[in-house]
């Protein structure tokens, strides 16, 4: 081996727990955001199939008479003109 292998190899050696450490951590890191990202991909998907089973059921429709209110708001005109 040449000196400069040595010297680094010597130098690799002396950092080597930081070098681990580090690597860990990006390891940790990366399982985290992954794992965040499948969540955030499985939340979407069950929102989307629950929209999609509400879209598909039958609505109810409601009449509503608003023959009392428009009456009373036309007496509040009524009343404003004079």
């Amino acid at each position: 081996m040449s000196q400069e292998k040595v010297d680094r190899y010597k130098q690799e050696k002396a950092n080597r727990k930081k070098i681990m450490h580090k690597q860990r951590m990006m390891g940790v890191l990366r399982k985290c955001v992954l794992s965040l990202a499948g969540l955030a991909l499985v939340a979407w998907l069950g929102f989307s199939a629950y929209d999609m089973y509400e879209s598909g059921k039958e609505r109810i429709v409601v009449e509503t008479d608003y023959t009392p209110i428009t009456d009373y708001m036309d007496s509040l005109v009524a009343n404003a003109a004079e």
